[in-house]
Parts: structure tokens; sequence; C-alpha cells
């Protein structure tokens, strides 16, 4: 009916109050059928920065509606150079003109024009354009992401810190810090006198003759450490604490059957990465022998490396790097796949993601229904300074962001006064070399 007509109809001053409200939603009704013109990608540009000693890198896509563009985390620290050019030189090409609104197509198009696919450089550029997609349509529509996901299955994101240190009473008073602002999960990493341990500081020295001047490790000295420093922190932080240790794949696959056996009796919420990507036949050997929880997966690349773990259930919680695997629409297919096996969800959230990823991360967290745990790593003042909208921490939760898409801005300008570096040790991002004592290179 149009405006003159209803009002004709309605007949008499008197009546007219009672007509606005339902001219108003007459017209809403039809501003919302008419819909807007599909946005098209106009630019895409990288956006890099190093805020907090580590590398970022986000993507940004601009589209042919003034004010409307997004973001999306393409973060691949160890290789940092090269996603910029995957994405301006590659990508870029491939995408100017086509419309926004086709976001699986347009990941299935990036992903296959490659031909050869599931490396981390390309994952990585296609995660920064997928996610920018999603940020994109969560503007359009007003909504955050979560919403266009289909919306909250929990009030917020239940998370875990690491607890730290040279010696076990450092680790315990470590956690107790964290304890006390409310994190109910705590990771435990202590040091190993004169070794390079993972995710804790070095304390003493140690009387083993290394063959070489490289970082020392050796697999059997970590083993008995960890375990002691597992039976300390359950002694002296109680049952009521949930513990997390990370293995990070440095033992050996036997070794790593035993760890895990023995940890079972400390109630642990997981031990994370007891195996390397190449040693995963090993899964079935720790499900026959123990009931301890495992995590796995933050180096994953690939559906032929998750899958099978998830389909024969042989880890308790998936852990991928969302940006690792493609970004937030292979996430979510995870998700689902990893509900229909009893898996539960435990995003790789360290500080070599940047804010944005962490969104990407937590609304997964709200919408998967078999959300496990979300790993948290806080964001420093520089890096606020650059990501207006980071997810927000209170009482050992994350909370999502309300705003329209991942609710989150960057002042490019600010980005642009933290350029990328070479880092500490000079090898432009890259780890280095970790050796056993006879002079082999480990696995880390």
């Amino acid at each position: 009916m149009k405006r003159r007509e209803l009002l004709k109809s309605i007949g008499g001053a008197g009546l007219l109050g009672l007509a606005s409200p339902l001219l108003r939603s007459q017209e809403q009704v039809a501003r919302a059928t008419r819909g807007m013109a599909t946005p098209r990608i106009k630019d895409i540009s990288v956006i890099e920065c190093e805020p907090a000693g580590t590398r970022l890198t986000v993507v940004k896509i601009t589209t042919d509606q003034d004010g409307l563009y997004g973001y999306g985390c393409a973060t691949f620290t160890q290789r940092a150079d090269l996603v910029k050019p995957a994405v301006e030189k590659y990508l870029k090409p491939f995408l100017l003109g086509k419309t926004t609104d086709r976001i699986e197509d347009i990941w299935q198009s990036c992903y296959d024009s490659s031909y050869w696919k599931n490396g981390p450089v390309l994952n990585n550029a296609i995660s920064g354009v997928d996610q920018a997609l999603w940020d994109i349509k969560g503007r359009q529509a007003g909504m955050p992401v979560y919403q266009l996901a289909g919306g909250k299955c929990r009030e917020a994101v239940d998370a875990y810190t690491h607890a730290d240190g040279p010696d076990f009473q450092a680790v315990v008073e470590s956690a107790k810090g964290f304890i006390a602002q409310g994190f109910r999960n705590v990771r435990v990493q202590v040091g190993i006198p004169g070794m390079s341990g993972y995710g804790s500081r070095t304390g003493g020295d140690t009387t083993l003759k290394a063959l070489h001047d490289k970082p020392l490790y050796e697999p059997a000295y970590d083993f008995r450490r960890s375990l002691k420093l597992l039976e300390v922190c359950r002694q002296e932080l109680g049952e009521e604490v949930e513990l997390l240790h990370d293995m990070h794949e440095r033992m050996t696959p036997n070794q790593a059957v035993q760890f895990c056996k023995e940890a079972e009796k400390f109630h642990m919420f997981f031990l994370e990465d007891p195996l390397s990507p190449e040693d995963l036949g090993y899964f079935q050997q720790i499900r026959q022998n123990c009931a301890t929880p495992i995590a796995m997966g933050e180096l994953f690349n690939s559906p032929h490396e998750w899958q099978p773990l998830i389909e024969g259930r042989l880890i308790d919680y998936i852990r991928v790097h969302v940006s690792q695997a493609g970004g937030f629409s292979p996430a979510r297919k995870i998700a689902i796949l990893a509900e229909q096996y009893g898996v539960k969800t435990a995003w790789h959230g360290p500080g070599d993601v940047s804010p944005i990823g962490h969104m990407a991360n937590a609304t997964l967290d709200i919408v998967s229904y078999n959300f496990g745990i979300q790993e948290y790593s806080p964001f420093n003042e520089r890096t606020r300074e650059i990501f207006h909208g980071c997810p927000e921490l209170k009482d050992g939760y994350i909370w999502v962001s309300e705003k329209p898409g991942w609710g989150i801005e960057i002042d490019e300008q600010a980005a642009a006064k933290a350029p990328f570096t070479s880092g500490k040790n000079n090898l432009n991002g890259g780890w280095g070399e970790i050796r056993k004592r006879d002079g082999t290179v480990i696995k880390q």
C-alpha cells in the first residue's frame, strides 16, 4: 500500500498519530527489502606491525562502497615477509572486482587456484582475506560476526594462561598470582637447569658436556622434571585448579606415550602437543595406555592432519592455529566436525596472533557447542594503541565484541610507527636450532 493511499484509508486527523508507527514500520521493511548494492572488492592491502616484539600481519579489504572495509589476521611470524607478497602478488589480482558476499566461494577458489595446497604461507594469506570478508559482512549487517554464525552458546569464553619459572616454587607462585586474578585454568612450565627447555626461563647449570656450542636439550631430563612439576603443582595448588602442560612435541614418540601415562594420576585438563605432526600414528598407543586428556594441532595446516585424529577419537581437544588452517571459515568446519566425535576446541592463542585473530578465536568459542577452553595472551599498551577494540578479559573469561564485524579498528599510522625488525637473533623470526648433547637437532 502506498503512503498516500494508507493515509486516505485511515481518514481523520485523529487517527494520524496511530498511523505513524505503522508507516515507519513499512518504510523500514521497504528499505530492508530493497537492500544496498552488493559490495565489490576495490582494493586489498597488507598492514604489518611489530608492537610487542612479535610481527603481526593483517589483510585489509576495501570495497567500492564508501567506508565499508574489513580486517583479517594473516600472521605467520616465522616467515612473516612471505605473506604480504602472497596477498598482493597472487590473491589481490585474482580477487579485485569480485563481490564480497560469496565468502565460501572466494575461499575455495583461492585455495584451489595455487594447485599446491595446505602450506602455511598460502593458508595465512587466505585467512587474512577470509576473516576480512566476515568483518565486512558483519559491518554490513550491523552485527558482530558471532551473530552471523548462529549466535551465542555461552556468555563468555573460559580461558587459561601461562605460569612459568626457572624452578618449581617460582612456577607455583606465578600460578597463584593468576588464580588470584580469576583464572581457573593454568598452564605450567618449568626451566631445565642449563638447558633450553620450552615455555620457561632456564635456571642453573648442567654437568652435561655437549659436543657443540648451540642451545642444549635432552628429552629425558625434561621428562623427569616436568612430571615432578606436575606433582608439585597439584600438591601446592590443590585439586580445584585445572592444570595444563605443553610438551611441545620435543620427546621421542615412546617417551611421549610414557609421559602421558605417568601424568594420568595428576588429573589434568590436558597435555598439549605430545607428538609432532610426523608421528601422529602414536596417538593410538597413547589412547590405549591412558585416559590423560590430549590436545593437539597448533602446527596443522591440512585436513589430512586433523581429520584422522578427530574421526578416530584419538584426541580430546583440537587446537589448530586458525590462520594456519586458512581462517574463520575452515575453522568453523573443524569445530562442527569435531562436535560429531565428542572432540572439543582449544584454538591456539599465543602472542603471535593479532587481536583480530584472537577475536576470531573467541567468536568460534562463543558459537561452538563443543568449545573446550581458550588460550589467552595479554595485549600490551602498544598493541592496544594500534588495535582498538581488543578482546577483553575479566575474571579469567574472554568477552567478545558486541560491535559490528570483529569490532576492531586499526590505527594505520600507529602501525607504521612499529615496523618489522629482524628479531633478536637476526634470523628474521626463525627459531634457530636446539641440539642434543651429541649434536642431533631436535624438533621444537
